[in-house]
C-alpha cells in the first residue's frame, strides 16, 4: 500500500513540478518513484542528478543494470527489481541475464559475474569491501575509476530503494510484466 502521494504537477510541492518534467523528459514518462520523491524535490533532483552521472560512466547501460539490479536485489526492493528489470531488457540485456540477475546470481558471464560480485559486497559491507574484493575486480579487467563508479550506482539505488521501502511505492504499470519477490533461497 502506497504511504506517500505520487505526485503530479498540480499536487508537488515547490520545485517538485520542474523534477516532474525532467523525468518525463528523460524516461518519456514520471515513474512512480520520482512522482514520490517530489513530495521532496531535492531529493528527486539528486536522483535524477545520480542518474545523469551513472549513465554518463564507463559502463555499458548493461552494466549500469547489473548494478542497478544487484543493489536492488540485496535491498530487497521490489519496485526497483521490475523497473530496473524493464530497463535492463529496454537496453538489450539478454534475458538469461536478466533471470540470473533477478535470482541474485551468478550469472554465466565471468566479466559480468566480477562486477556482480563486486556490488554486492559494496552493498553487503557498507563499502567495507575490503583489498582482496577490490583486487579481485580489478583482475577482471576494471579500473579503479569503475571501482568508484560502482560506488555511484550503489548511491543511486539506496535513494531509490529506501525511498520505496518507506514510501510503499507502486510499480507502474509498464513494469508489472516484471514483478517481482525476493525469491526464499538466495545465493
Amino acid at each position: 500500500m502506497a504511504r506517500f502521494t505520487q505526485h503530479t504537477a498540480a499536487t508537488a510541492p515547490e520545485g517538485g513540478p520542474e523534477a516532474l518534467a525532467r523525468a518525463q523528459s528523460a524516461f518519456g514518462m514520471v515513474p512512480n518513484l520520482i512522482a514520490t520523491m517530489a513530495e521532496a524535490p531535492t531529493v528527486a533532483q539528486a536522483y535524477l542528478d545520480v542518474h545523469e552521472r551513472l549513465s554518463a560512466s564507463s559502463f555499458s547501460p548493461v552494466e549500469q543494470q547489473v548494478i542497478t539490479l544487484t543493489t536492488s536485489f540485496q535491498n530487497g526492493c521490489d519496485y526497483c527489481m521490475a523497473a530496473e528489470s524493464a530497463v535492463a531488457k529496454m537496453v538489450g540485456a539478454e534475458d538469461g541475464l536478466i533471470e540470473e540477475l533477478r535470482r541474485g546470481g551468478p550469472v554465466t558471464d565471468q566479466r559480468i559475474e566480477a562486477l556482480r560480485t563486486f556490488t554486492k559486497t559494496v552493498v553487503e559491507s557498507r563499502g567495507w569491501a575490503g583489498d582482496d574484493a577490490v583486487d579481485a575486480f580489478l583482475a577482471a579487467g576494471f579500473t579503479k575509476a569503475q571501482v568508484l563508479e560502482v560506488v555511484l550506482g550503489v548511491a543511486k539505488k539506496v535513494l531509490s530503494n529506501y525511498t520505496n521501502h518507506l514510501a510503499g511505492t507502486p510499480v507502474d504499470e509498464p513494469f508489472k510484466a516484471f514483478a517481482w519477490e525476493r525469491p526464499a533461497v538466495t545465493v
